[in-house]
């Protein structure tokens, strides 16, 4: 312990400009242990703001259900249903479980190419909320389980025209 405490220290003080690092106090008690004593609140760092990751980013369009085109930045990584959250699409009652796979509200449909294209197939939980879906097709996935790729640059992604709660059933 008190070997990693002695590695560990080099480190605070490298990584601390203006502080009380420096003044390390080495503290043993009876059974031998040594503990390290500072004011690590006093540690700065070097600048005052940190950069932002910007995540990539792609244009999607939904297809709502009353024919209306919603034109979107989506975010790479993030699903489906967190774009349209993030948004402000307002559907009623689109997400109701918030993306825990528990009912079928992020119901969204693809265009056949784009469907194909997914790098990740529908899962049995999927699948069985899909069951509930309105307006269920062959290319029907929940929003909440599509992951954005740079791959689905200009996707055209259908929203239904209604909602079907799976925890309703």
């Amino acid at each position: 312990m008190a070997s990693a405490c002695r590695r560990f220290v080099p480190l605070l003080k490298s990584v601390c400009r203006f502080s009380t690092i420096n003044r390390l106090a080495a503290i043993t008690s009876k059974n031998g242990i040594t503990a390290y004593s500072s004011n690590v609140s006093a540690c700065r760092k070097f600048g005052s703001t940190m950069p932002r990751i910007q995540k990539e980013t792609v244009k999607l369009t939904f297809l709502l259900g009353d024919g209306s085109r919603q034109l979107v930045d989506a975010k790479v990584g993030d699903n489906l249903l967190d774009v349209i959250t993030e948004n402000e699409i307002d559907l009623d009652g689109f997400g109701a479980c918030e993306g825990t796979l528990a009912c079928s509200t992020c119901h969204l449909i693809f265009k056949q190419e784009d469907y194909k294209k997914l790098p990740e197939t529908p899962t049995d939980e999927e699948l069985d909320m899909l069951d509930l879906a309105y307006g269920l097709t062959d290319t029907s996935r929940l929003g909440c389980q599509v992951i954005v790729s740079k791959e689905m640059e200009n996707w055209e992604i259908t929203v239904p025209g209604g909602v079907a709660d799976a925890r309703d059933v």
